[in-house]
């Protein structure tokens, strides 16, 4: 048989999706690949209804419809403080997936380095090497995250052609602050680099920390490549609509990116899509505080079952420490990810493996998500509130 790729052999399959896998087999309550449980707004279903009949059902303009890239300049435009051209410094993309993806291939060169922030979104690394470039790690610590700046200046004094930040950060849930992207934002400038970002969690930050677009820091448009999606803030996953923001010669590369990477986005999704982009800011503010009270009721009654886990800052995603599991004798040896697909068969909660996020040697951490009706919190805990009574068997 020929011999396949070298860079397949590199990664392994998403961990999140097969734990979604799993879950599904065993019935589990699935906690961890993030997505809701519940309807999108009223407003983009009845519009969707009415497109189902009336269409577009054929492809759209490659690069995005033109309503949905005007309205979502619109709003980008108000939180960047800077008008955004619909027609140059937009593209329309299958998810935020994608723009990452046609972010990398549009900037990175075979034998590029990037940055990539540890504990990342899996797809990150696997990205920066399918663009043919190489994933150089800067290491958050945590509790709080924090990282060293001079790995960053390091990074780009060697190289690096860019660095990508995740803000709110998946897994981790860290918001960075104005003085953090400020400061990264000036290495990127004198050393001539990209700052490409994921801001897919944009709205879901709890007080006192606010989101910052990179892209609206003074002299920060020109060097910066935005990614986001309509996914997490309109709970519409699996509609797959994305979108890259950045300068125009960057978003004119990109284009002949996407357009042979998948051509275009699901026409008629597009045209519902424009409806929720229509939505008062009162949408943005009931959002906010929707996930605050689902993170203190999650995050207390983890509290109650006695496991140990970080505050997120923003995102629907909290941290979990299962050391404490991990050093009883019956699951000697044990690494998370064996520990999750337990919890999976014997718990009935799925979650994510935390190794499958940090380039360190983390084993102790897994990931779940809160991003579930009530109803669904109430049973995910009462299982989890059982974990310490079934180690002790």
């Amino acid at each position: 048989m020929p011999q396949l790729s070298h860079r397949v052999g590199t990664f392994t399959d998403s961990v999140i999706r097969r734990m979604t896998r799993i879950s599904d087999q065993y019935g589990a309550i699935n906690l961890s690949q993030g997505f809701p449980d519940f309807d999108p707004p009223r407003e983009m279903l009845d519009a969707l209804a009415k497109i189902a009949y009336n269409g577009p059902h054929q492809y759209s303009i490659t690069f995005g419809a033109q309503n949905l890239r005007q309205a979502l300049c619109a709003k980008q435009s108000r939180a960047i403080g800077r008008t955004l051209d619909p027609e140059s410094e937009i593209v329309i993309t299958c998810g935020s997936t994608e723009s990452m993806m046609c972010a990398m291939m549009t900037i990175c060169n075979p034998g590029d380095k990037v940055m990539v922030f540890s504990p990342f979104y899996e797809n990150y690394g696997t990205d920066t090497i399918l663009s043919g470039a190489e994933p150089i790690y800067i290491p958050l610590v945590p509790p709080e995250y924090s990282f060293d700046l001079s790995l960053i200046e390091k990074g780009f004094r060697e190289g690096a052609k860019a660095i990508i930040i995740c803000n709110p950060s998946n897994p981790c849930g860290k918001v960075f602050t104005r003085e953090e992207l400020t400061a990264i934002g000036k290495l990127a400038v004198k050393y001539d680099g990209f700052i490409v970002t994921d801001e897919v969690y944009e709205h879901i930050v709890f007080d006192p920390w606010k989101h910052v677009c990179t892209s609206g820091l003074p002299g920060m448009f020109d060097h910066t490549i935005t990614c986001n999606s309509l996914s997490k803030t309109f709970s519409i996953t699996g509609w797959r609509l994305g979108y890259l923001i950045g300068p125009a010669d960057v978003v004119d590369a990109a284009r002949k990116v996407h357009d042979f990477l998948t051509v275009g986005a699901a026409a008629p999704l597009q045209e519902a899509a424009v409806t929720c982009l229509n939505l008062p800011q009162s949408y943005y503010e009931d959002l906010k505080a929707l996930y605050t009270r689902k993170r203190d009721y999650f995050l207390s009654g983890l509290d109650r079952a006695g496991l140990k886990h970080n505050v997120p800052q923003g995102t629907y995603f909290v941290m979990v420490d299962i050391q404490d599991f991990l050093d009883l004798p019956q699951f000697e040896g044990w690494t998370d990810l064996a520990f999750c697909e337990w919890m999976i068969k014997n718990v009935g909660v799925a979650a994510v493996p935390g190794s499958s996020f940090f380039r360190e040697p983390v084993n102790n951490l897994i990931r779940l998500h809160f991003a579930r009706k009530e109803s669904t919190l109430d049973e995910s805990l009462k299982r989890l509130a059982k974990l310490n009574e079934l180690v002790k068997r």
